[in-house]
Parts: C-alpha cells; structure tokens; sequence
C-alpha cells in the first residue's frame, strides 16, 4: 500500500506506531491507550509519488446515551441465568480487588490522537481490486460491490464511493490496489469486563459458568482493574476489525462505570453502552448518561434488563427509563431451556417493552409461535453461535427467525467465546445451520452472513442510519483487507474467502470515524505488550482476592 498526498512538500503522518497513553490508575505511560499523545512520524512528499498515509479525522458522530439492566430476585430452589445474574448490583469492592485508585475525570491526555484538534484530512482509498458496500444503490450484486473502486472519507463520514473519483486539493491518497475494502463489523453482544475470566470454567453449561466464574469475579474488581481488562478486550476486538461493539455491563458502582467508559473510549472503538442497574437504581442510567456518555462522540447507550416475571417490577421501570431517554432495551433471552421458567418473553409483553425497540440475545429455545411474534412485532435479535456451542446452550433457529423478517446481528458474547474474531463467528454461523438441517443453501448463507456481520448488525442495534455500509453520508468506519496472503490466497471468490478463508491478521487497515486506528497490521499508537502487561497485573490482584 503506497501513499502520497496532493499537497506539495512534507506532512506528518498520525499513523505512527507510537506509544503514550494513560494507566489505569491515571498515570501516564506506554501503549494503553489508542488514542493518545501519539508521536508524529515524518512521511514521503509528494514529490516521491508515493500515497501519505492517512490520518485521523475528528469524532463527530455517534450518540451518547446508556443504559443499566434492571437486576430481578433469585429462586432459591435452582440455579438459572436470572437468578445467578441477580443481585450483581453495586456491590462493594472487595480487599485487594485493586492496587490503583482511577482518578474521577480523565487524564489530560487520554483518548486524543496527536494533532486530533488541528484542521481535518480528507483520505481517498483508490483503486482497491474490491469494494464491498454493504447498499446495493453503490454498487452490483446483493454487496453492492465495486471492482477497481474507490471510497473518499472527508469530515468522518464517507463522501463518495465509485471509480476514478477525483482526489481534492490537500487529499491523503492511499494506493490499495489488490486490497478489499468493507464496512467495519459490528458486534451486537459483548461483555469486555469478562476477558478477565478467558478461558475459565471450561468444562461448564452456561448455569454453572454463571455460577463458577461470571457471578463470583465481578465483585472484585475494581476500577483500576476494570479498565485494565476492558480496555485490553476493546483493542481485541478493534484490531480484528470490529469497529462499533455493543458492550452489555453488569450492574456496577458508578466509579467503576467511568473506568469502564474511559476504557472503551481510549480504546478508539465506536460502542454502545448498554447498562444494567440493580434493583431500584434503574434512574443511575440517566446520570451515567449525561455525565459519562453524552461528552463522548463515539458512545451511545441501551438499558440492559433482567427480563423476567418475577422482577416485572423492576422490568417495567427500565422501560419507563429507556422510554423517556429514547434508548433500546437489551435482554438475555431464552439463551438456556431453564429461562422458561422466568417467563421472559410473557414479562418483555407485559411491560410493552416487546417490540422495535428490544433486542434479544441468543433467543434460542422461542417456540414457533414466539418468533412468529418476534417478527410481527420488529423485534431484533443478537446471534452469539461461538457462545452458544461453548456453553452447549443451543442453536438458534436463524433460518425460521429470517423467514419472519427478524432483524438480526453477531455477537462475541464476552468470555465464553474468549476472544475476537469475526471471521470464525460468520463461519460458524453459517456452519451450525448447514449442519443441523444438512442443507447447504439454507439461510444464512455466505453472502446474508456478510451482511449480519455489517449492516445487519447496526440495523439490530438501530444504527444503520451511521454505520454498517459504505454509502455517502454514513460515518467512515472502513477495514481494508489483504487477501495477498497465505490463508486467503489464489482470488476465486473473494466474497465466499471472506468468511470462509479470513482472519483477522487480513485486516491491515481500519479506520474509525475516518481516524486510521491500524496500520499495516499494528494498532496505532499502542504498546500491546504494555497492555497485556496491565492486564496480568490486574489478573494477579483477582488471584490474590479469591
């Protein structure tokens, strides 16, 4: 990838791999933070007929809002989702759970990018050997894709797709000739706080995962630690090309809500805080929203919910709050045969909360009639396969929810699927379903799995109106992919490689908000080593607290 810029002379490049960020605890030091005091790195003139590297563009868009689920009682005869979940409100901090306080507003220099306050760069992407749009108005096929394209990011957003687009005066071009540019995948279902427990529990249903590792670890961390992990996983999932994650988090106390969204925020990431309140707190959302979330313009927020008969109280006032903010409600359900017993569909219908503005996660034990009501009411949904097959939990029935129109996306879905990677959800979704009905056209197919992971996905979390395509007027959240590899290459059927060949090492460029996030395969202006260092470190203090 060779770069120059139209403009005469010397420019400094903002995608240097340069450290200088913040601690968790407000120290400044190397590599935890994307975002910043990056040190510029000269680049080639344009003389040199060389591409300059592209550069950062300021945040603008994004929405600011939060959300806390509604945390309901708990049986006492048997364990369930709902009953291991409940309860996890503000709880205190257990000894030992930190050895570094985080301070109460953020460091100086955290989350910005060297030179992020001067003038705006424009950046063409020219003649990538591919272009998949995600809008079949920009392009052929169901992808709208593109050959020998070009895509313009201006301001944050995308300006124009097409051939041959003309560079304007003072453009950072960018030669990716043989790459393959697409939107940035969208993770509907995440929970970063639980890289804390990777690997944990292994051998558990998702009952007694929940009981074994989720329920017990969340109380001992602390804020310092909290950042440490979350910040960790949101770089996980950047770097394998997820460009807006909806991070569904437990119950906390209001301190550990501001580490975990300057986390997020220094992570350089588009997100969606979806946040869940204990009982009778359900009113913290608008605090966290207004005071944590509205100054940032890359977060936006969902009220996270406890959905359930048994805490329909508590269900129904999430919903006045999510109501009156304007914010989607977001629930667990039926993730496991033992969630009938709550009741969770009858209590989401009860409190008026079963429609366009709820999505599901998982919904894999919905009878017939249920998701015919899914999909009469616009309900979205939340596909975690990776999640579901680790906990043995189930398959959702996605060909039957599809057939009813339901609007669904991918999800990570946190610790039980252990890490980031987009390519192997895709291939798995579309492996699980040939290999329950035998059929190999059954829906999603290769190119519909593409989608889900893109535009399906902010259609889900009603963000498709930003993100999700490459078309004119959304924000720039575009990867660049090298198939020129040994995983991906001979070219057959690029749209067919993408889900069954990639990986995330393919993605060698990202941008978020037209900000280049990584470059040549390194995250920009990141010490990873430095990161997982911290991450160790607060590993090391939930050992000592157990």
């Amino acid at each position: 990838m060779t770069d120059r810029n139209t403009e005469p002379g010397a420019h400094t490049d903002e995608a240097a791999n340069t450290n200088g960020t913040a601690n968790a605890d407000g120290r400044a030091n190397t590599g935890q933070n994307a975002k910043a005091g990056q040190t510029a790195n000269t680049d080639r003139n344009a003389n040199t007929g060389r591409r300059a590297n592209t550069d950062r563009s300021a945040d603008t868009g994004g929405r600011a809002n939060t959300g806390r689920r509604a945390s309901t009682g708990r049986r006492a005869s048997r364990l369930s989702r709902r009953s291991v979940l409940a309860g996890m409100g503000s709880v205190p901090l257990a000894a030992g759970a930190a050895s570094a306080s985080v301070p109460s507003g953020r460091p100086a220099t955290a989350g910005r990018a060297a030179g992020e306050e001067g003038a705006r760069r424009t950046t063409l992407l020219q003649n990538a050997s591919l272009v998949l749009t995600m809008d079949r108005r920009q392009g052929s096929g169901e992808l709208g894709s593109v050959e020998h394209g070009d895509v313009l990011l201006r301001d944050g957003k995308i300006t124009a797709v097409g051939r041959r687009l003309r560079a304007p005066a003072g453009t950072r071009v960018r030669d990716v000739t043989g790459k393959l540019l697409m939107p940035g995948f969208v993770d509907v279902h995440n929970h970063l706080w639980q890289s804390s427990i990777r690997g944990g529990c292994s051998d558990q249903d998702l009952v007694g995962w929940l009981a074994s590792c989720n329920r017990p670890t969340l109380p001992k961390i602390g804020a310092a630690d909290m950042y440490r992990f979350v910040h960790l996983a949101a770089l996980d999932a950047l770097r394998t090309g997820v460009t807006t994650v909806v991070d569904w988090v437990h119950a906390i106390p209001y301190a550990t809500s501001e580490s975990y969204v300057r986390a997020l925020d220094d992570a350089g990431l588009r997100f969606v805080y979806a946040m869940a309140t204990a009982p009778g707190d359900e009113g913290a959302v608008r605090k966290v929203k207004r005071e944590l979330l509205d100054p940032l313009p890359l977060a936006s927020a969902q009220v996270s919910v406890h959905a359930g008969m048994e805490g329909v109280r508590e269900l129904r006032a999430s919903w006045k709050v999510a109501r009156d903010l304007g914010l989607m409600v977001n629930s667990h359900v039926l993730e496991h045969r033992s969630d009938r017993e709550a009741g969770q569909v009858r209590a989401l219908r009860e409190v008026g909360a079963f429609g366009p503005a709820l999505l599901m996660n998982h919904a894999i034990h919905l009878t017939r009639e249920e998701i015919a009501l899914t999909g009469d009411r616009g309900v979205r949904v939340a596909h975690c396969p990776l999640s579901n097959m680790r906990l043995a939990s189930g398959v959702m029935p996605l060909p039957r929810l599809h057939r009813h129109g339901v609007t669904a996306g991918l999800g990570h879905d946190g610790g039980t699927n252990d890490t980031s990677d987009m390519f192997a959800l895709m291939k798995t979704a579309v492996g699980l379903q040939r290999a329950v009905h035998e059929d190999a056209e059954v829906y999603p197919t290769l190119p519909a799995v593409l989608r889900m992971a893109t535009l399906g996905g902010a259609e889900a979390v009603g963000m498709d109106d930003q993100v999700g395509s490459l078309t004119p007027g959304k924000r720039a959240d575009v990867l660049v992919l090298d198939p020129g590899t040994l995983n991906f290459a001979p070219r057959t059927d690029w749209t067919s490689q993408l889900v069954l060949n990639g990986q995330p090492p393919n993605v060698t460029d990202i941008y978020v908000d037209g900000r280049l996030r990584k470059t040549r395969g390194a995250l920009v202006g990141v010490d990873e080593a430095e990161v997982v260092h911290q991450a160790e470190l607060a590993a090391s203090h939930l050992e000592r607290a157990t």
